[in-house]
């Protein structure tokens, strides 16, 4: 059991050092993913990383008008309310819906350890990209959605199988992506097809 210690002076950025020793927390919170190759689950601090390497790698396929720098910010930040807030599975609807007033309160808890006015950029940014209508948003959910869809097409479907999912559940989550990115789409629900027939996904 860890003993909380005393914050390091650093002047002017000691609250930002507090910040970032509490969101060190979010690689203790474990997804239903498992990273390929390996028997063990991958934490949200990894997933946040592979989301933002995924925004700059996808930088020339990105739609008109996205800033992908904002992308990346979003997808670095997304996740960390689930330090207090726990990770949900994405086809858990009524569990998502729950967890929801829970990740407000941890999102203003956590950015509010930032000074002024960090934290409340850093806000305005997780709450842009909650609300999933600007384009930067909308390209970000995108990408939040299909990486654990090719992470299990690169692992024998591993969380659809250990969690009994069905490529109905799949489709009406992520059809929205059809309308964002329609090639990205076009070929991932090829593969989610091949998926079901294959019996990864039921």
């Amino acid at each position: 059991m860890s003993v909380a210690t005393p914050p390091l002076n650093f002047g002017a950025m000691t609250e930002v050092f507090q910040f970032l020793m509490e969101i060190d927390k979010l690689k203790s919170v474990q997804r239903r993913t498992k990273v390929l190759g390996t028997d063990r689950q991958e934490n949200s601090a990894e997933h946040s990383w592979h989301f933002a390497v995924a925004a700059m790698s996808l930088a020339p396929f990105t739609p008109e008008g996205v800033d992908i720098n904002k992308v990346i910010r979003m997808a670095l930040i997304h996740d960390i309310v689930e330090i207090d807030a726990g990770d949900v599975l994405v086809y858990d609807l009524a569990a998502r819906a729950a967890v929801h007033d829970q990740e407000i309160i941890a999102a203003k808890r956590l950015f509010g350890l930032l000074p002024a006015p960090l934290g409340g950029q850093f806000l305005d940014l997780w709450n842009e990209y909650e609300a999933g209508e600007t384009p930067e948003a909308k390209f970000a959910l995108v990408i939040d959605r299909i990486m654990p869809m090719i992470m299990n097409l690169n692992n024998q479907g591993q969380s659809w199988v250990e969690n009994n999912i069905r490529l109905e559940q799949v489709l009406a989550r992520n059809a929205f992506i059809a309308d964002i990115h329609p090639e990205l789409w076009q070929h991932l629900r090829s593969h989610l097809d091949n998926a079901h027939q294959q019996g990864w996904l039921k």
